[in-house]
This record gives structure tokens, sequence and C-alpha cells, in this order.
């Protein structure tokens, strides 16, 4: 260092010397930056660290297009949640009534959230875990939390899947034998239910009574969940290198199935009596606040907020990417997505509904005629134009409401059923059955039906293998940002952890810990998560500076809209949500819909108390981390890196970065006078220091005064904050 630099008049003598941060460098020699690190305090341990993290970020891996990476967020975002779950809350919160809450929490709670997820990523570029330690250290378990809750939902999804096609269609016949002979008879719970029930229930899931009943591995799903990650894990394995051009055919190809479904569908009898039934509201059910709780859970799900993967994409994007447009985008074709397969899904329930009708009628008419037969019935209670041989719905019913006016006392000993279409549409199969029955059904009206059932599948693997994508992203990214682990070692021992977890989903009961997973585990956990990263940017670190800092990053400023979404209306909406979810846990208990094979129907069971108890520990070990990280950094346990300074160049600029300073401590400690003596410094913001690390430039405890100084590469956004 120079002899007449401030410094080194410091170090000999102990007369006081102001200098500013320009003072202080002015006189230094040339340096490399990207090699040189200088402590004058002598201090060492965290130095190298800073600087190996600011390194890190400046080579960071990038998208190689804007296409891929949007595909890359529509993959994450598009899955088999819009496939089956959204036509799932469609029919059964009253089709049209559902849509307007989805639109209107997509709008107030969705949009503004994905689009703060996409700009802190992109602005810090780190992992969920380095994001909200940056934000918010002693809130640094959200990023923790977020890795956690993560593999539950990972495991379900490729559990749904990767199911075993083991026919091409279903079937409606079973064969049997007894003494070597094939007898093709049909089985009672066919019989009972349909065709593309049977097969879903029985064929593929292979499905215990209840959630006590293991029933054993299902060998074939089994495998094929193997195969499954075998594939994520080939998919992923490189990173964004290798995931990013999956992406363009993953993304791509479920669409080009979903709209060849949407025309079969359409062309099906009784299709338009499906569609109109999805888009009529039901304005008692609008009214009904379990519909809009399942709205907002939906909107969480369908989006991958809290999952860390929506973070994890953005972080690999250039700083004056426009995130905002990204947010726009990739929600509105989110929801785009789920209404076609909504349409296709509604189709074909239109066209199931009517063939249910017609044999409710048939079934009802041989009673009736067996009546008359008997003389149970006078003939003339019989429409004169009402024709046995072809009956139709319209004359069944008008003969139906002829014989009830007349046998009003009587009318229920003969056990006739109205068999209204409306009846039937509104008839829900639980969960994932849904969609996978009705896309059955719809198979097997197809002209050549075995290709198509290859489609299905090959769309199903696509969905999820996009999902899964992103999903690795968000758990990988940050650990590996965090704690430097090998990339490809970590990321095999992540799918072969997964692969494990998911055997879980694959017993004959498999579909039971779905729906517990799906509807409660990993529901609260992500709730608090959301809700915490919303308060994290909105009230701790400041809405203004967040909104002053994008528009920075974005060349213009966002709406104000966000501002206060994201103060007021988003925080308020989760935290009545998350009270709601509270509450329905505690007025109704937990349970799913059970396939009874004797019925050959679904029943509504109570959770176990052993399962009761497996729920809450998921629910507990998900939200974990927030509070201890919270605990140890609040009692200084833990480093969270605060009461730090550096001073960081980059190609002949300088820049400084505050961490957890005082704004007048701040002035005081670099320029050694009285805030109002002190010349107006650019604006101080923290830089991302990596959990346990220490700035490079730390004041020491020498009465002299002496401090340590360093130079960093500010190649990364964080430096720039």
């Amino acid at each position: 260092m120079p002899k007449n630099s401030k410094v080194t008049q410091r170090e000999h003598s102990s007369e006081h010397v102001t200098e500013s941060v320009a003072d202080l460098l002015a006189l230094e020699e040339p340096v490399d930056y990207k090699q040189s690190i200088l402590n004058v305090a002598g201090e060492v341990g965290g130095k190298q660290k800073a600087a190996e993290d600011e390194l890190d970020a400046e080579d960071r891996p990038a998208w190689n297009s804007k296409l891929q990476y949007i595909l890359a967020q529509i993959g994450f975002s598009v899955g088999l949640g819009n496939i089956w779950r959204f036509p799932y809350l469609c029919q059964k919160n009253g089709g049209g009534a559902y849509l307007v809450p989805y639109l209107v929490l997509l709008v107030i709670i969705g949009i503004p959230l994905f689009f703060l997820e996409l700009a802190v990523g992109q602005r810090i570029r780190r992992g969920s875990i380095g994001v909200w330690h940056y934000v918010c250290p002693r809130l640094g378990g959200i990023g923790f939390s977020s890795c956690i809750v993560s593999p539950g939902p990972a495991s379900k999804v490729v559990q749904g899947w990767c199911l075993p096609r083991q026919k091409a269609v279903p079937a409606s016949t079973v064969p049997e034998g007894s003494s070597g002979t094939v007898i093709r008879m049909v089985e009672a719970e066919c019989e009972k239910s349909s065709a593309t029930t049977y097969f879903w229930y029985r064929e593929a899931l292979d499905i215990s009574n209840s959630i006590s009943e293991s029933g054993g591995l299902n060998w074939k799903m089994t495998l094929c969940l193997l195969v499954a990650w075998s594939i994520v894990g080939m998919a992923v394995v490189k990173g964004i290198q290798s995931s990013g051009k999956v992406m363009y055919f993953s993304s791509l190809f479920p669409y080009v199935v979903l709209a060849c479904f949407l025309v079969r569908g359409l062309l099906l009898r009784g299709a338009v009596d499906g569609i109109l039934h999805m888009f009529t509201p039901k304005l008692d059910k609008m009214l009904d606040p379990q519909v809009w709780r399942e709205a907002a859970t939906q909107v969480f799900f369908a989006l991958g907020l809290g999952f860390g993967g929506v973070i994890a994409f953005s972080s690999y994007n250039k700083q004056d990417n426009n995130c905002h447009f990204d947010a726009a985008l990739v929600s509105f074709i989110n929801f785009f997505t789920s209404v076609l397969a909504t349409l296709v899904v509604f189709a074909v329930l239109g066209f199931k509904a009517n063939i249910m009708n017609e044999k409710c009628v048939v079934e009802n008419a041989e009673k009736i005629l067996g009546y008359l037969h008997t003389n149970v019935l006078s003939r003339d209670l019989i429409p004169p134009h009402v024709n046995f041989s072809h009956l139709t719905a319209k004359d069944y019913t008008e003969m139906y409401k002829v014989i009830r006016a007349v046998k009003e006392d009587r009318f229920a000993s003969l056990g006739l059923d109205p068999c209204l279409l409306e009846d039937e549409l509104d008839k829900s199969v639980q969960g994932t059955g849904l969609a996978f029955i009705a896309f059955t059904e719809a198979m097997t009206h197809f002209p050549a039906s075995p290709f198509w059932s290859v489609m299905f599948f090959l769309m199903l693997i696509n969905l999820g293998l996009g999902s899964m994508i992103g999903t690795m992203a968000g758990i990988t990214t940050p650990i590996i940002d965090t704690f430097k682990v090998p990339k490809e070692m970590f990321t095999v021992g992540c799918c072969v952890f997964a692969f494990f977890v998911g055997l879980l989903f694959v017993q004959r009961s498999g579909n039971y810990f779905v729906t517990m997973f799906d509807d409660y585990s990993a529901t609260l956990p992500l709730t608090v998560i959301v809700i915490l990263e919303n308060i994290a940017v909105a009230w701790i670190y400041g809405t203004k500076k967040f909104m002053q800092e994008l528009t920075e990053m974005l060349g213009f400023r966002p709406y104000r809209f966000y501002f206060y979404m994201w103060k007021f209306v988003s925080p308020l909406c989760m935290a009545v949500l998350t009270t709601a979810s509270i509450i329905q846990l505690g007025v109704t208990p937990p349970g799913y819909s059970a396939w009874i094979k004797e019925e050959a129907a679904e029943r509504y069971l109570y959770f176990p108390n052993w399962a009761m108890a497996l729920l809450i520990t998921l629910i507990a070990v998900a939200t974990l981390p927030i509070p201890v990280v919270f605990i140890l950094r609040h009692f200084h346990l833990l480093s969270d890196g605060s009461n730090t300074l550096s001073v960081s160049y980059k190609k002949g600029r300088m820049m400084k970065d505050i961490s957890n300073l005082e704004e007048n401590d701040e002035t005081r400690f670099i320029l050694s006078k009285v805030p109002s003596e002190a010349p107006s410094p650019m604006p101080t913001h923290r830089s991302y220091l990596g959990p346990g690390s220490t700035s490079p430039l730390e004041t020491s405890g020498n009465p002299n005064g002496r401090y340590g100084g360093s130079y960093l590469l500010a190649g990364t956004p964080e430096s720039e904050l």
C-alpha cells in the first residue's frame, strides 16, 4: 500500500484521520480484482468464502435463450394438477362458480406473489436458501422449509404419471378360468360401476379398501417409478444445461395431445351438456368459504409458489430480464391450460353422463314393465305415446312423474330412480380418478385407440417431467449454492432418496397417501411459507425499497397495483386462508375417499390415529426450520452476516455493500463524521453473505481503530443491490 495513503497514516499515527471510501481507494495500486483479497487487520476465515460466493455468481450458468426459460417455467407450473386437480375442483365446486373465485385469487394473490418470487430470484441470483437469508436472515428458514416440503408432492407427481398402462384400452370383461378353459364373464365390480372406473381402480391402481390395508407393493408401478426417477435424474443431473433442452419437448408436447383430445371430445354425443354444466355458475357455491379456500390452495399449487423452483429458475436469468412480463405470461398460460384440460374432461363427462343416464332409464324401464306384468302398476299410468322399445330420457321422466303423483304413498317401495342428467353430471370422481377416467373413456371412442393410449401416457410423462425438473431445481439449487456440494452427486442422491419415499405411493393403498400429502401435509406448510415470503419482502425488507430496486433492474417502475397487493391485500388474504385451513382441520377431521371393492363405490373414511400422527409429523417437520433458524439467529447462535461491511470493485467501479448497519452507524463507520457532515453516499444495499460467512471487512476491537479491507469482485447482482 502506498506510504501516503490515509490508511498508512492511521497505522503510524495516533492522530485522527478523516477519510471517505473514495479517499481510501484513490491511491491504491492496480490489482487483479479476481484474485486479490486484502485484509489489513490480518483476520482470516470468512473473506475467502465471500470472495468465492461472488466469483460463483459471476460464473453462474444462464439460460441459452428466453424461450428456454419461459418453457422451463411453464413446464414447472403446468403439471398433473392442471389435468386432474383443477377439473375435479371445478366439478366439485359448481363448475363456473369455481372459475370466478379462482380468477379473483389468481389476480390478487397468484400473479403478485409469482412476480415476487421471479424478481427476488433474478435480483439476488441464489436459490431459495440464499434469497431468504439475504432478504431477512432471521427468516432464512423459509428456504430450508421450501426444500423439505418439495419431496412429498414431487414423489406424488411421479407416482401419478408413471402409472403402468397394462392395456391399450380398458376392458369391460375379465377372463376367468377354473379348469383350464377361459370363460369370459362380467366382473361384479365392473358391472356395478363402469369399464373405465373399473380399469382405473382395479387394473391400474389395484387399490385396497382403506389406507390401513397396505396390500403390499404394486410391482408394476414400482418398476415404473424406478424408470421415472431414472429419466428425471438424467434430465437434471447437469443442471439447466441438460434440463433446459428437455423443456422444448416436454413443455410443448402436452398441448398437442390436449388439443387432439379436445377436438375428439367435442365430437362425442352429449359433450355440449358437459360444457354447459362447466360454465353454468351456481351462486350458492360461489358464496361458500370452502370454495374460496380450495381455489386459493389451487393457485399455490398451479403456479408452484413456495416450492423454490420458481426462484431457482429465475436465478439463472440475466439481471435486466423483464420478469414482470414473464409473471403475467406464465400465469395466463397456466390458467389457459387448466381451462383447456377442464373442457376436455367436462366434454367427456357430458358423454359419460348421457351413457349412464341411458343405462339408468333402461334399468328402471325394465322395473316398470315388470310391475305392469304383475299388475302392481296400471297401464293407464303410461302415456300413450311412450314406446318401451325406444324409450327416451324425456319419455321416462314424464312417466316417472305420473307414477310418483299417483302412487305417492307406495312410491318409495317401487325403487324407481329419477334418472336425471344433472345428477349424473354432479357425481364427482374423487381426485386423480376424474381426469384419468375421463381421458380413458375418451380413448375408447377414438379411432386407433392403442395409439391414443400411448399418446396419453407420453403426455403424462412430459407433464410430470416438467414439474419434476422444477421441483428438483428448487431442492438442488439452494443446497448447492449454500453448501457447495458436488452437483452431480447430490442430484443423484436426491433422486435415489425420492425413489424410496415414492415407494409409499406405489402400495395398493398408495392413492390414499397421495390424498394425505396433497390435501393436508403439503397445503398448510406451503401456505405458511408463502405468507412469510410476502411478509419478509413487504414488511421487513420494505416494499418501497423493493419497488425501487425493481425499477433499477427492469428499467421501468412496476404498476402501483403490486405495491398494495404485496403490502396489504395478499398478506391479509393468505392470513385468512391459513386461519380457515386450521379451523377446517379442527372442525372436520381429515379423511379420504376410499374405493370399496364389494360396493364398487367410493366411501368417505376418516384417517386412523396412526395416519393422523404421520400427518401432523409431516406438517411439523416441513415448518420446523423456520422457528429453529429464527431462534438460533435471534440469540446469535448462528451467524447471520450482520454488522459487516464489504467494499467491492468491478472494472474500476466501486460499490459498497452494507449488512444490517443502522444508517447513522454506517455513516460514522465509513466517514468518521457525524451524519450532518457526511456527504451523500451511494444507495446502501446489502450483499448476499452465505450462511455462516463473515464479511471480508470487519471492524476490529483494536483501540487504535484499525480495521480490515477487502477487494471483491462485484460481478453479481447482489453486490449491486
